[in-house]
């Protein structure tokens, strides 16, 4: 290591030389010198727009779900058959490994009706070993693709939930009146649905279910002695059958279902000519004590504070969340909505404010902290207070990095930047410290500052640069949840190094300006701790 040492000394010492001419020239010019940095602070600043806003990197896990919903009433054989078909279509993919299906998903008495029924079809897809961010999506791209060619008109594709977070966009409309709730659903799909940034756009107040109303005629029942209730009895057991008894077969317990025969209740006309009193002797139809309709009925209706609501989601195909949040709410106001909606953007979009919110108060109570420990160590206000004008300066590296690397603001971002708030302070707090010790020895504030600055700059480079090393394997975003690690990487490596490059420069002249006690007061201080010490011993 020799060699290497050498190359690496001479480097450093011409570095050395050439800062030791630069800081006396950058104390003499502070105009100049903060006005750079502040230049490049506020600069920094207009790009953070730029930047978009997200609440956690979209994260590849090799896996994903497409649910295919096919009209209302498709029977199970053609999900069936439609689900086996985009098997087969894709089965070949060489970047899909395993795709999974199920035809038919629970039954319409789910707890969300909506995603369950014969017309429900859903694709467990399984990525091939090492398939990142681009295969995940050109393979559903692909199937989105072929469940178009096959007539399917509402296919949503998801990932697997690891982080319990909302959809990335969802629009809340509220209504009393159901009609002009589907009609400002219908509004709002029909708008978001002509932004190619979303994808997968769904509402609640979708096409509803097929179904048969009977609506019962009291009066005439009851004149010919029959009851609702009685009536009601009589057609579910005919329609839907009730449990006579249990065959024993095998230690095993089978229902035997009671009903009537298919010929006799397989349409409404059928239904109609049910008979509600078997026992009696004068038979009375169905029809006779109640109306009977095919309709629709609603597929879900969902309420939040005591309010008909319903939801539109729909997720990202590019960009960040709060440019799409900001597209939607542009979106919703050029809209043609019915009178008497209140529309409001939710989803991830609130737990994003809420997250920024959080991380705010997190980086000014780690900042509050830093300052007591340093006040403490320092035995002085003034000096933590000319540390911290690095943390500033570390946020300029930190923007432009993830500008440089086309990487929205994210939460994992902004935890990068609590910990640079802790971690670039400590190169400002090698050099004052040295700074004060050289001028306790009897050095003069000037020259004291380019001793020190000259003298620790091997110091603070060498804790830098391990630092970065450390962070460079997250950085180059290899292995799994590469995502989620990357941007705190990013956010830590630029803001530390511009932090470095300029808290060499910046602090030593925000010293100069601020430090107005005389060099007697320091050697007198370094007296008495020296005193302090002996007399201790």
């Amino acid at each position: 290591l020799a060699p290497f040492a050498a190359l690496t000394n001479r480097a450093h010492d011409a570095v050395e030389d050439r800062y030791a001419k630069f800081l006396p020239y950058a104390m003499t010019h502070p105009t100049q010198i903060l006005g750079v940095a502040l230049l490049a602070f506020v600069a920094s600043l207009m790009l953070v727009p730029g930047l978009g806003v997200d609440l956690v990197p979209q994260l590849a896990q090799g896996q994903y779900e497409a649910t295919l919903k096919l009209p209302p009433g498709t029977p199970l054989a053609r999900t069936d058959t439609i689900v086996r078909e985009m098997q087969r279509r894709h089965m070949d993919d060489p970047e899909i490994a395993t795709i999974y299906g199920v035809s038919g998903a629970g039954t319409r008495l789910d707890a969300n009706p909506t995603e369950s029924g014969e017309n429900i079809g859903r694709l467990v897809i399984g990525l091939a070993s090492g398939a990142d961010s681009a295969a995940e999506a050109r393979s559903m791209a692909k199937l989105r693709k072929s469940a178009e060619d096959l007539g399917v008109r509402d296919a949503n594709f998801a990932r697997p939930a690891l982080l319990n977070y909302s959809t990335p966009l969802e629009i809340e409309i509220a209504a009393y009146d159901i009609d002009r709730l589907k009609a400002a659903g219908r509004a709002v799909v029909t708008a978001l649905e002509t932004s190619d940034r979303y994808t997968d756009v769904k509402s609640t107040v979708e096409q509803g279910q097929p179904e048969i109303q009977i609506r019962f005629d009291q009066e005439r029942a009851a004149a010919l002695g029959l009851s609702t209730r009685q009536i009601a009895d009589q057609v579910v057991r005919k329609v839907r059958g009730e449990v006579a008894t249990r065959y024993s077969f095998r230690e095993r317990k089978i229902d035997v279902l009671v009903r009537a025969l298919e010929a006799d209740r397989g349409s409404v006309e059928d239904i109609r000519n049910l008979i509600v009193n078997p026992q009696s002797d004068k038979p009375v139809t169905l029809s006779a004590v109640a109306d009977i309709v095919a309709t629709e009925g609603p597929g879900e209706i969902r309420r939040s504070d005591q309010e008909r609501v319903a939801i539109v989601s729909a997720n990202l195909a590019y960009g960040d969340l709060g440019t799409a949040a900001d597209e939607a709410r542009r979106l919703m106001a050029e809209a043609q909505l019915p009178a008497g909606v209140d529309v409001r953007v939710s989803g991830q979009s609130e737990e994003l404010q809420a997250s920024v919110n959080s991380l705010l108060f997190a980086l000014c109570l780690a900042v509050f902290l830093v300052y007591l420990v340093m006040a403490s160590q320092f035995e002085s206000l003034l000096h933590p207070f000319v540390i911290l004008f690095s943390i500033p300066l570390a946020v300029v590296g930190a923007v432009v990095g993830l500008k440089l690397f086309g990487m929205p603001l994210s939460v994992i971002a902004g935890i990068g930047i609590i910990m640079l708030a802790g971690i670039v302070v400590n190169n400002a707090i090698v050099l004052i410290d040295r700074v004060n010790q050289l001028r306790g020895e009897g050095v003069s504030k000037f020259d004291a500052l380019v001793e020190g600055g000259r003298s620790r700059l091997r110091a603070i480079t060498m804790t830098t640069v391990t630092t970065l090393v450390g962070f460079l394997p997250m950085a180059f975003g290899i292995g799994d949840g590469a995502e989620i690690r990357q941007p705190m990487a990013i956010t830590v490596i630029a803001g530390l190094t511009v932090s470095t490059v300029l808290t060499l420069i910046v602090i030593p002249v925000v010293y100069t300006l601020m430090d107005r006690r005389p060099d007697s007061d320091y050697v007198e201080a370094a007296r008495r701790a020296e005193l302090a010490a002996a007399a201790s011993e």
